[in-house]
């Protein structure tokens, strides 16, 4: 496995665990290991385990001698395991949690509202 495949494979999984957990900067696209450290603790143990485990894939590639070493079918497996851990929420899936606190937060608002204007009309004796 060439090291480009590696890192194109770090680079998708950084992508999709910045747009799924949050950690990345406006504007900004983190290498895999910035988001293991960032929000690595938000995957489940055995994905963890994978990035970690493509994060050493990464680092091998990126040296000829050990990239000749380096167990691609791990790597290769870590990545599916990634993937199919961090796709299925997907931008509606995101949206509609969006969405959802959007009108939370209106929500609360209106009920703070109401409750001030009951308190207001108690204290003046109108209720």
């Amino acid at each position: 496995m060439a090291q480009d495949d590696v890192r194109a494979m770090a680079d998708e999984v950084a992508a999709l665990m910045a747009q799924r957990l949050g950690g990345a900067r406006r504007g900004s696209q983190p290498d895999l290991a910035t988001m293991i450290r960032r929000r690595g603790g938000a995957l489940p143990r055995r994905q963890r385990r994978a990035a970690r485990m493509l994060l050493r894939a990464q680092a091998q590639a990126a040296s000829p001698k050990l990239a000749r070493q380096m167990d691609s079918t791990a790597a290769a497996r870590a990545h599916a395991e990634l993937l199919r851990y961090l796709r299925p929420l997907g931008a509606s899936a995101r949206w509609q949690a969006g969405a959802l606190n959007v009108a939370a937060a209106v929500m609360m608002g209106l009920l703070l509202v109401g409750a001030v204007a009951v308190w207001i009309m108690v204290r003046r004796g109108l209720a």
